[in-house]
């Protein structure tokens, strides 16, 4: 089987415009590429989610004794958490190649004949943001995943027929930040799954004391506890202030090495506290306390009071609030937890939440 090869096919199609207030939370084309050039390349080198990468360990040297494919991959959790990083090592360390794409970039059936038939046996397709494919694109997976077989119809009407196309054996990688979105059917089909939590702080300061290394950078242990603290539990994130870190340390403090003291004064500085939140965030929470006394309140209603995309508050904004404590989810709407309001220094006069 040959190794290392690979194909990387990426979703060009157009983006939408974001609200001013969450650009910080979005990448640039820079961010974009220093990111691929920190992800682990291997399974020793990856960090956290401890209890995915052990079971992983077991399935791949399992596959690879047996000399068969790796089964589909299910990945689950908020973005950023280290998903496609781990769909890139899995390939490494099966010694195969892998194709990517997104499941907006596939809208049609056909979009998947290329694709599938250039898979070699034991290749790897990673489609990213699974749930978000169409259904048709979708049921003609179905074979493929079940069967190594695609089926596609050829005339109309009366004279149609179907051809059945055998395919190699391939591993299918599904990531999603929405896996309730995932039908059940294509769920099913899925033999191994992972869901990916946030980060603790100090698995995070590690991956920053790495990421650190990589680019030069002189932080010590403090600081990078400092910047762990404000990453809002995502390795992405914490890339991310380290080089506004790095930065704020270049042309303020003059200084090589980044000590706590400068990471804690270079944040202040980009408003993110002492707990990770950001404008966007205090935002949030702000509305739902001024605006709606606290909740509860639907996403419809706050994404139109915001002005902004209620997907993007439910992929970006919601996870690590709902996670931290400040905000609930409610079969009512989004309630903001007395947390939140001692977080804001306001003024809490609800009787306690019976929700």
């Amino acid at each position: 089987m040959p190794t290392g090869r690979k194909k990387i096919l990426t979703d060009t199609s157009e983006v939408s415009a974001l609200p001013s207030d969450l650009l910080l939370k979005q990448e640039t084309d820079e961010d974009i590429v220093l990111n691929l050039s920190l992800r682990p390349a291997k399974l020793s080198e990856f960090v956290g989610q401890t209890g995915t990468v052990e079971n992983l360990k077991i399935a791949i040297c399992a596959a690879k004794e047996r000399k068969e494919p790796l089964e589909h991959v299910f990945l689950s959790g908020p973005p950023g958490l280290g998903k496609t990083a781990l769909s890139y090592i899995i390939a490494h360390e099966m010694g195969t190649k892998i194709t990517a794409t997104s499941g907006p970039a596939i809208e049609r059936a056909g979009d998947l004949i290329g694709i599938l038939t250039n898979l070699e046996k034991g290749d790897i397709l990673f489609i990213d943001e699974i749930h978000r494919m169409s259904k048709v694109a979708e049921e003609f997976l179905y074979p493929a995943m079940e069967n190594s077989q695609i089926d596609f119809i050829v005339d109309k009407g009366p004279y149609a027929r179907t051809i059945k196309f055998n395919l190699k054996r391939f591993t299918l990688i599904g990531a999603t930040t929405r896996s309730g979105l995932l039908s059940s059917a294509l769920r099913s089909r899925f033999g191994i799954f992972y869901h990916f939590d946030f980060y603790p702080p100090e698995d995070l300061a590690k991956i920053i004391k790495r990421s650190a290394k990589l680019l030069g950078i002189d932080v010590n242990d403090d600081a990078a506890l400092e910047i762990a603290r404000r990453s809002r539990g995502t390795p992405r994130v914490a890339n991310r202030l380290l080089r506004r870190v790095r930065d704020y340390a270049q042309v303020k403090s003059k200084s090589s090495l980044i000590t706590q003291k400068i990471a804690d004064e270079s944040l202040s500085c980009l408003r993110i506290d002492k707990n990770g939140l950001d404008e966007c965030d205090r935002k949030v929470l702000r509305t739902v306390i001024d605006v709606y006394s606290g909740g509860p309140v639907g996403v419809e209603s706050l994404a139109a009071t915001l002005n902004e995309e209620q997907d993007t508050l439910i992929d970006t904004v919601e996870p690590y609030l709902l996670k931290a404590g400040y905000l609930k989810r409610t079969s009512r709407g989004r309630l903001v937890t007395k947390l939140a309001y001692e977080h804001l220094g306001a003024k809490y006069d609800k009787q306690e939440e019976l929700f």
